[in-house]
C-alpha cells in the first residue's frame, strides 16, 4: 500500500461516527491500508482526501458480496499469498450444479438432502452456500422457475449460468432478492450481461481463455462501472488451473495488477468423471486459489471433508479459536448431576463435551474463559488459576442449578485443586482425568 494507516488517519475526518462499519476512524484507516475497506464506506471524507487515498483504500482483491441469508458470503478480499504471512479471510464457497431441465420434484429432492449437510466444529456451523443452475436448452421460463425455485424454498444462494442475455433476465428477475452470482460474461456477450449486472447491482463472473485474455474484458466491465466481479480463466485441466489461480493471486497481490485483482470461480464438474476426482481438485482450489469451486453434486462424503479442509486453512493462525464462556448443558442434565470446568480453547470444549456427550451421563460443562489456551498451557501462564476458577463459578449461574457442591477440574490442572477449595469453601474438588478419552468411564463409574 502506498500509504500507512497513521498517513490514512490524518486524512480522514475523524469523527469516530461508526457509520463505515467500525467503531473509530484509526480502526478504519487501518483497515484501509490493509485492503479489506473501501473509501466508500465513509460517507464524509472529503474529494482532496479520495483523490490522495484512491490507491491506498482499493483492496489488492476486491471483495465480492454474494448471495442473501445465512448462506451469503463474501469471496475475495485476500491480502497475502501465503497463509502464513498472515491470514486468509473469506474462505472458498462451494456450490453444486443442476440444469434447468430436472423437474421439480427432483430438484425439491436434492435440495432436501442438500441441506442436510450442516455440520457443527468447534462450535462453528460448516455447509455449502451455493446451487449453480445451469442453462440446459435456452428456455427462459423453466430457467426462471427452477431459479424461482431455489430461491424461494431453500437457504440456497444462487450462481445463475447461461450464454443468453433473455435467458439471464428471467433469472435474475426471479431470484433477484438473493443477489445471485451472473455467470458469465465472455467476449461475445460482454455489454449486454454488463448491463444487467449494472442495472440489477448484482455480481458477474467474466470468462475468457487465459488471464491474460480475461483483462480486456474486465477493463471493459469496470469501465462500465461495475467493480463486483468473479474470474474464470477458463482452464478445464488441473494442472493448467492451478497454474492460473497462482498466476492471478500473484498478479494480483505480488505485481499490484489492479485488472486482475479480483475473486475467482472453478469448475471441479469440468475437470472430472467422478465425484471423488472432483473433491480432490476442489480440494486443491480451496488451497490455491479458488473463490467458488462448482462441484456435479454434494455428498457427505465428499462435502464435509472439504469444510473440514476450508476450516483449517482459513482459521486465522495468529489467532486461537475460542468458545464463548459460560454453562454448557449435555445429555440434559438434572440439579443432580455433575459438573465439570475446563478452558475456552474450541479444540478442547470441543473434544470434551464429545466424550461426556457420548458417555450418556448428564452433565454440566463449565467453559472459563482462558483466552483461548488448552488447560496446561492457560495454568502455566495463570490463565486457569484456582482463585478465577473459583471466582468463575461463583459468577457463573451453576449454584442456582445444582443442589450438590462438587466439582470436576481436569487432572491436568490438579495443582489448582486447593486454591479452587479456598475460593469455594464447603465444595468439594475432584480431579478429573488428565485425557478427555477417559471421561466416559470416570463419569459411568460415580454412578
Amino acid at each position: 500500500m502506498a500509504l500507512t494507516g497513521i498517513q490514512i488517519f490524518k486524512l480522514l475526518p475523524q469523527t469516530n461516527c461508526k457509520e463505515c462499519g467500525v467503531p473509530t476512524c484509526l480502526a478504519f484507516a487501518m483497515n484501509l491500508a490493509s485492503g479489506k475497506a473501501e473509501l466508500d464506506s465513509c460517507p464524509y471524507v472529503s474529494d482532496e482526501a479520495k483523490e490522495k487515498l484512491s490507491e491506498a483504500s482499493a483492496p489488492p482483491i476486491r471483495p465480492v458480496a454474494i448471495g442473501k441469508g445465512v448462506r451469503g458470503f463474501t469471496t475475495g478480499g485476500e491480502t497475502v499469498q501465503y497463509r502464513h504471512e498472515k491470514t486468509f479471510y473469506n474462505p472458498t464457497a462451494f456450490a453444486a450444479m443442476v440444469g434447468s431441465d430436472i423437474s421439480d420434484a427432483d430438484l425439491k429432492s436434492k435440495l432436501t438432502v442438500w441441506n442436510a449437510f450442516q455440520y457443527e466444529r468447534v462450535g462453528l456451523k460448516l455447509r455449502p452456500e451455493l446451487v449453480a443452475l445451469k442453462d440446459v436448452k435456452g428456455d427462459k421460463d423453466a430457467f426462471a422457475k427452477k431459479a424461482k425455485l431455489i430461491a424461494e424454498t431453500s437457504e440456497f444462494n444462487l450462481v445463475l449460468m447461461t450464454e443468453k442475455a433473455d435467458v439471464m433476465k428471467a433469472g435474475i428477475d426471479a431470484c433477484k432478492f438473493k443477489r445471485p452470482l451472473l455467470y458469465a460474461a465472455t467476449e461475445s456477450n460482454a455489454d449486454a450481461f454488463g448491463a444487467l449486472a449494472k442495472d440489477n447491482e448484482l455480481p458477474l463472473a467474466v470468462k475468457a481463455a487465459s488471464p491474460e485474455a480475461l483483462i480486456p474484458l474486465i477493463n471493459k466491465l469496470t469501465g462500465m462501472g461495475l467493480k463486483d466481479l468473479v474470474l474464470d480463466p477458463g482452464s478445464r485441466e488441473i494442472k493448467q488451473s492451478l497454474e492460473d489461480m497462482v498466476a492471478i493471486r500473484r498478479a494480483a497481490l505480488k505485481n499490484g495488477n489492479r485488472a486482475l485483482g479480483f475473486p475467482t470461480i472453478t469448475f471441479p464438474c469440468e475437470m472430472a468423471s467422478t465425484l471423488d476426482m472432483e473433491t480432490l481438485i476442489a480440494a486443491m482450489h480451496v488451497a490455491k486459489y479458488g473463490g467458488i469451486a462448482v462441484l456435479s453434486d454434494f455428498t457427505g462424503e465428499s462435502i464435509f471433508p472439504l469444510l473440514l479442509e476450508r476450516l483449517n486453512i482459513y482459521t486465522d493462525p495468529q489467532r486461537p479459536m475460542t468458545q464463548e464462556e459460560g454453562i454448557y448443558e449435555i445429555n440434559n442434565p438434572n440439579e443432580n448431576s455433575p459438573v465439570l470446568v475446563t478452558t475456552n480453547f474450541a479444540l478442547t470444549y470441543f473434544i470434551v463435551s464429545g466424550e461426556i456427550e457420548g458417555s450418556k451421563v448428564p452433565a454440566w460443562l463449565l467453559i472459563k474463559d482462558s483466552e483461548g489456551l488448552s488447560v496446561m498451557t492457560a495454568w502455566a501462564a495463570g490463565k486457569f488459576s484456582g482463585d478465577d476458577v473459583g471466582a468463575f463459578v461463583k459468577k457463573c449461574g451453576i449454584m442456582d442449578k445444582v443442589k450438590h457442591k462438587e466439582l470436576i477440574i481436569p487432572g491436568y490442572a490438579a495443582a489448582i485443586a486447593g486454591d479452587v477449595e479456598e475460593e469455594l469453601p464447603g465444595w468439594t474438588i475432584t480431579v478429573g482425568p488428565r485425557e478427555a478419552a477417559h471421561i466416559p468411564a470416570f463419569l459411568k463409574s460415580r454412578k
